[in-house]
Protein backbone atom coordinates (compact mmCIF):
# COMPACT_ATOMS: atom_id res chain seq x y z
CA UNK A 1 0.00 0.00 0.00
CA UNK A 2 1.30 2.95 -0.81
CA UNK A 3 1.22 6.58 1.06
CA UNK A 4 -1.12 8.44 -0.62
CA UNK A 5 -3.73 5.36 0.31
CA UNK A 6 -2.80 5.86 3.64
CA UNK A 7 -3.33 9.38 3.60
CA UNK A 8 -6.31 9.27 1.86
CA UNK A 9 -7.74 6.51 4.33
CA UNK A 10 -6.46 8.53 7.44
CA UNK A 11 -8.55 11.68 6.44
CA UNK A 12 -11.82 9.83 5.20
CA UNK A 13 -14.83 10.68 7.41
CA UNK A 14 -15.63 7.65 9.21
CA UNK A 15 -19.35 8.94 8.71
CA UNK A 16 -19.48 8.57 5.33
CA UNK A 17 -18.05 4.59 5.65
CA UNK A 18 -20.68 4.18 8.32
CA UNK A 19 -23.78 4.08 6.55
CA UNK A 20 -21.94 1.58 4.20
CA UNK A 21 -20.73 -1.09 6.96
CA UNK A 22 -24.42 -1.16 8.16
CA UNK A 23 -25.95 -1.30 4.68
CA UNK A 24 -23.63 -4.57 4.49
CA UNK A 25 -24.37 -6.10 7.28
CA UNK A 26 -28.14 -5.74 7.00
CA UNK A 27 -28.39 -6.64 3.29
CA UNK A 28 -26.63 -9.95 4.84
CA UNK A 29 -29.95 -10.98 7.28
CA UNK A 30 -27.41 -9.34 10.10
CA UNK A 31 -28.37 -6.02 12.71
CA UNK A 32 -27.17 -3.19 13.04
CA UNK A 33 -26.78 -3.59 17.04
CA UNK A 34 -24.59 -6.51 15.66
CA UNK A 35 -22.49 -4.02 13.79
CA UNK A 36 -22.31 -1.81 16.95
CA UNK A 37 -20.77 -4.45 19.34
CA UNK A 38 -18.26 -5.55 16.55
CA UNK A 39 -16.70 -2.05 16.44
CA UNK A 40 -17.34 -1.77 20.41
CA UNK A 41 -14.59 -4.50 20.77
CA UNK A 42 -12.68 -3.70 18.26
CA UNK A 43 -12.59 0.10 20.00
CA UNK A 44 -13.88 0.54 22.72
CA UNK A 45 -16.89 2.58 22.06
CA UNK A 46 -20.16 2.44 23.31
CA UNK A 47 -22.71 3.05 20.79
CA UNK A 48 -23.47 6.47 22.24
CA UNK A 49 -20.09 7.37 21.82
CA UNK A 50 -19.96 5.94 17.90
CA UNK A 51 -22.96 7.63 16.88
CA UNK A 52 -21.46 10.66 18.47
CA UNK A 53 -18.28 10.56 16.43
CA UNK A 54 -20.58 9.45 13.01
CA UNK A 55 -22.46 12.68 13.86
CA UNK A 56 -19.20 14.92 13.98
CA UNK A 57 -17.59 12.89 11.37
CA UNK A 58 -14.61 12.62 12.68
CA UNK A 59 -11.85 11.48 9.84
CA UNK A 60 -10.66 7.82 10.38
CA UNK A 61 -7.67 9.23 12.21
CA UNK A 62 -9.39 11.29 14.63
CA UNK A 63 -11.78 8.11 14.69
CA UNK A 64 -8.72 5.57 15.65
CA UNK A 65 -6.75 8.20 17.93
CA UNK A 66 -10.19 8.40 20.66
CA UNK A 67 -10.14 4.54 20.34
CA UNK A 68 -8.86 1.77 23.04
CA UNK A 69 -8.27 -0.76 20.42
CA UNK A 70 -9.19 -4.12 21.69
CA UNK A 71 -5.62 -5.97 22.96
CA UNK A 72 -6.78 -8.80 20.94
CA UNK A 73 -7.00 -7.19 17.36
CA UNK A 74 -3.82 -8.29 16.18
CA UNK A 75 -5.67 -11.89 15.75
CA UNK A 76 -8.01 -10.42 12.58
CA UNK A 77 -6.10 -11.96 10.15
CA UNK A 78 -6.42 -11.99 6.40
CA UNK A 79 -7.05 -10.45 3.35
CA UNK A 80 -9.44 -7.76 3.08
CA UNK A 81 -9.44 -5.24 -0.60
CA UNK A 82 -6.19 -7.51 -1.80
CA UNK A 83 -3.93 -6.77 1.13
CA UNK A 84 -2.71 -9.26 4.09
CA UNK A 85 -4.50 -7.42 7.44
CA UNK A 86 -1.51 -8.58 9.45
CA UNK A 87 1.17 -7.45 7.16
CA UNK A 88 0.05 -3.28 6.86
CA UNK A 89 2.67 -1.26 7.38
CA UNK A 90 1.13 1.97 8.02
CA UNK A 91 -0.60 1.29 11.66
CA UNK A 92 -3.66 3.58 10.92
CA UNK A 93 -4.30 1.77 7.79
CA UNK A 94 -3.70 -1.26 9.29
CA UNK A 95 -7.02 -0.37 12.20
CA UNK A 96 -9.20 0.32 9.30
CA UNK A 97 -8.81 -2.53 7.73
CA UNK A 98 -9.08 -4.66 11.24
CA UNK A 99 -12.62 -3.17 11.05
CA UNK A 100 -12.97 -3.48 7.59
CA UNK A 101 -12.43 -7.38 7.62
CA UNK A 102 -14.94 -7.47 10.89
CA UNK A 103 -17.61 -5.91 8.80
CA UNK A 104 -16.81 -8.66 6.28
CA UNK A 105 -16.85 -11.37 8.91
CA UNK A 106 -19.98 -10.04 9.99
CA UNK A 107 -21.95 -10.26 6.96
CA UNK A 108 -20.66 -13.10 6.04
CA UNK A 109 -22.44 -14.63 8.49
CA UNK A 110 -19.46 -15.60 10.75
CA UNK A 111 -20.35 -16.78 14.71
CA UNK A 112 -19.96 -13.62 16.87
CA UNK A 113 -17.17 -15.32 19.07
CA UNK A 114 -15.41 -16.09 16.18
CA UNK A 115 -15.31 -12.28 15.24
CA UNK A 116 -14.73 -11.10 18.55
CA UNK A 117 -11.55 -13.83 18.71
CA UNK A 118 -12.91 -15.09 21.34
CA UNK A 119 -11.03 -18.94 22.30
Amino acid sequence: MNSNQDERIAKMSFASVYPHYVTKVERKGRTKAELHQVIEWLTGFSEKKLLELVEEKVSFETFFKKAKLNQNATLITGVICGHRVEAIQNPLTQKVRYMDKLVDELAKGRKMEKILRQT
